[in-house]
């Protein structure tokens, strides 16, 4: 029996497939060890959306050839697209696969391992309207799983790579996803987590059939014994009044709405080609706040963008202030080499952008103690996920808006709904205590 390792970079969508292709590898006989571990085939699912994610890519490639020279190293993925040329000419890789190829990988092991001439997949994603089935019927994490809906992405924000090496947006179909959620939900998943490239994007090839995102929520939303649906990151633009109202009515879904800003600056906005302004985004929060009591808002924010001026920046901590998120993402922006924003004149020193991103940091972190605190001394329904890493004696769990819950217990509660007092928060996370469930 072979043994395969597999090594994930990168976003949850990445992570979805590459607990895909490790499923793929156990069905065919190989048995997965850890990447530490000496073994014959090593799969690096790399990620390309910074040059810093480039070079860790390139980096975990190497380490995996210097374990065991004579394994088969495979770089998949993003990095894939965006550096095929590169990867082929690389002593360290043997084996290339692109997005939209990564089913491919059985049988590409099983060529080279018969002596065949083929060292790669990859495949222009640009005119693709094709959706790679892959599927899962496990997760690393126990009590929640991540579903990858959608992939590939049409905005073309100028500071971001994606659109180049995911492709244009292409859509699972409903029934492909129902079929994988009612596996997990009989596997014992009470929550799911929907994700994709641009989430928000989900159904717009699928126009003529009348099937949108809502409809997948919905449908979604049917299926027993999942208890609670989670969002990954949303357009601010899907936030309508009809579209909050009708979240609203499905009390599976988690009042947890990840909203990216990016900038509170209009003209920013401009450049880095966001199509909303900062008042339609505040109106954007204002429905979620109108049909949800206390809905934890979060977002990504990066400092620093070409043409940034300490104005502008000031605007976007103005913006933070107003909205109150629960949690951001804070980001230094980061030069991409292949992007409209890489050309850019007006390159902000780095020195400058590390200032702005400490003062929006220490801004974003006051903000959501303050927030968090919000349910001190109520009682919430934990998702329990595990046992605390910290002290044995306690597990660990999530509310409905994505906070951290800690209280006593032991492993039987895992994966377990249970009513918990929270008796004090402690910045972002609560100290809580059982009470008798109803």
């Amino acid at each position: 029996m072979r043994k395969a390792a597999l090594h994930n970079l990168g976003c949850k969508v990445n992570a979805y497939e590459t607990e895909a292709m490790e499923q793929l590898l156990e069905a065919a006989g190989y048995e997965i060890v850890g990447f530490e571990e000496k073994a014959d085939v090593y799969v690096i699912n790399t990620c390309s959306v910074t040059n810093v994610a480039d070079k860790k890519s390139r980096q975990m490639l190497h380490r995996a050839k210097a374990k065991n020279p004579d394994a088969v190293v495979v770089a998949a993925g993003c990095y894939v697209q965006a550096a095929a040329d590169k990867l082929r000419e690389d002593a360290a890789v043997d084996l290339i696969i692109g997005n939209n190829r990564k089913a491919d990988l059985v049988p590409l092991l099983d060529a080279w391992f018969a002596g065949k001439e083929i060292k790669e997949s990859i495949t222009d994603l640009a005119g693709s309207n094709e959706y790679e089935k892959l599927h899962i019927k496990k997760q690393a994490e126990h009590t929640r799983a991540f579903i990858k809906v959608q992939d590939g992405c049409n905005q073309f924000c100028s500071y971001c790579i994606i659109p180049y090496t995911r492709g244009r947006v292409r859509s699972r179909r409903p029934e492909d996803v129902e079929e994988e959620v009612k596996i997990l939900a009989e596997e014992g998943y009470k929550e799911i987590v929907l994700t994709g490239i641009h989430l928000t994007s989900y159904g717009i090839d699928f126009k003529d059939e009348g099937i949108d995102f809502l409809t997948l929520i919905k449908r979604l939303h049917a299926i027993d014994g999942i208890e609670r649906i989670r969002f990954g990151s949303l357009e601010p633009r899907v936030i309508t009044e009809t579209f909050a109202e009708e979240l609203s009515k499905l009390p599976k879904i988690c009042p947890h709405f990840h909203l990216s800003l990016q900038s509170g600056c209009d003209d920013t906005l401009k450049r880095m080609n966001r199509h909303y302004t900062c008042e339609e985004y505040a109106e954007r929060c204002a429905i979620l706040r109108k049909y949800f009591e206390n809905p934890a808002i979060t977002t990504d924010v990066i400092v620093g963008f070409p043409g940034e001026t300490e104005e502008d920046f000031e605007e976007t901590m103005d913006v933070v202030r107003k909205v109150r998120y629960d949690s951001a993402f804070t980001f230094q922006y980061s030069r991409r080499t292949g992007t409209p924003a890489a050309a850019m004149e007006d390159q902000i020193p780095v020195d400058v952008v590390k200032d702005r991103f400490d003062r929006l940091l220490a801004e974003v972190q006051e903000i959501s103690r303050e927030v968090t605190a919000r349910h001190t001394h109520t009682v919430q329904e934990v998702l329990v996920e595990s046992i605390n890493e910290q002290d044995p004696s306690l597990v660990t769990g999530r509310m409905s808006n994505n906070t951290l819950v800690h209280f006593k217990g032991d492993a039987s509660l895992i994966g377990t709904l249970q009513n918990v007092y929270l008796d004090e928060c402690r910045g972002f996370y609560y100290m809580g205590t059982p009470v008798e469930n109803n």
